[in-house]
């Protein structure tokens, strides 16, 4: 059974104090969501509804098919659509996953503008800034669902089948299927409350994996078609031909994993997925390898994320964005990658 230590417990405790029943709260998280923003949103609602608080969704960017079913049993709580509109009626606002404002695209203005707390859930080592209000902030947890967890345990608030549901989507998919280095023994405790709250482990795994459109496995054909590998760096990568998305007809949420590919390569400590998001906007996704931190590596670009699994955007045409960043990660990996 998972357990908070005094101090965490109270923090939780103080956390929720921001949230009164008959508040008008709007939760959103980063451009383009994952499992975990998704999952913790949704994990949220559950418990401030349960408890007289009217909570939606507001995000930036649409929700992916394959985690629709994350709503299923919440008709009309994804307002996304009318997200500026939701956010300048809200009582408070709940930044999930980030924290940094700049992620949150279009609705950067709206948030800044609305003027009232802006409370955050998060646990990237990455910092950024965010409107005053209430923090819930862990660098050490798996996930963010991890952290929603923490807060429904520390306030003695009963985690339901449904919210257990949403919060094994945040963890199973921000941890690789509990693969990845961040998979801590804190972690596989949330995650056995969980399943002993009635989650079907095998359900969900087909709901988020096992549902893939065609174009998907075409698109990673694609990719890997691009691969280059440089041995004497420990340095691969991948570039999403331009126009692949579209013309399999399938989104940028289908790209997911396709950087651990030039990753599980002998050798490899960093590996990159470079794709045009806009005309003369290129992202970059990082994963590492080892003590290779590309959260480092990232925020000199503007980015950021974990310390094995970053991200950044910069301007310029895919070979120019490319030429800057493989010259810097070189040097950075020959370096000893030292931040």
């Amino acid at each position: 059974m998972f357990s908070l230590p005094p101090e965490k417990a109270a923090l939780a405790q103080s956390f929720i104090q921001a949230f009164r029943p008959g508040q008008r709260v709007c939760l959103t998280t980063h451009v383009n969501p994952d499992g975990d923003g998704l999952g913790s949103e949704v994990g949220m609602i559950h418990l401030l509804r349960a408890h007289g608080v009217d909570a939606i969704v507001t995000n930036p960017t649409a929700t992916p098919p394959r985690f629709s079913f994350l709503f299923q049993d919440l008709p009309g709580v994804d307002r996304t659509g009318d997200a500026v509109r939701e956010l300048r009626r809200a009582d408070l606002i709940l930044v999930l996953d980030i924290s940094d404002i700049a992620r949150l695209g279009m609705l950067t203005g709206a948030v800044k503008e609305r003027g009232v707390p802006v409370a955050c859930v998060d646990h990237h080592v990455s910092a950024g800034l965010l409107p005053a209000g209430p923090r819930y902030v862990d660098p050490s947890a798996a996930a963010t669902g991890e952290l929603i967890f923490e807060l429904a345990v520390g306030n003695g608030w009963p985690v339901t089948q449904a919210v257990a549901k949403a919060l094994y989507v945040a963890l199973l998919t921000d941890t690789g299927g509990f693969r990845f280095s961040n998979t801590r023994p804190r972690t596989l405790r949330v995650a056995a409350d969980l399943l002993e709250a009635g989650v079907d482990a095998e359900e969900i795994y087909l709901e988020v994996y096992a549902k893939a459109p065609e174009g998907r496995p075409r698109l990673l054909a694609d990719a890997l078609q691009t691969l280059v590998v440089e041995p004497e760096y420990g340095l691969a990568w991948v570039t999403v031909p331009p126009g692949s998305i579209e013309r399999h007809g399938v989104s940028s949420d289908d790209l997911d994993g396709v950087v651990e590919f030039p990753r599980s390569i002998e050798g490899v400590r960093m590996a990159l997925l470079f794709r045009e998001i806009a005309q003369g906007r290129v992202k970059v996704s990082l994963r590492s390898v080892g003590d290779i931190d590309v959260a480092a590596f990232a925020k000199v670009y503007g980015g950021g994320g974990h310390t094995k699994a970053a991200g950044l955007s910069l301007t310029g045409s895919l070979a120019e964005v490319q030429a800057t960043v493989l010259r810097a990660a070189r040097e950075y990996l020959g370096n000893g990658a030292k931040s």
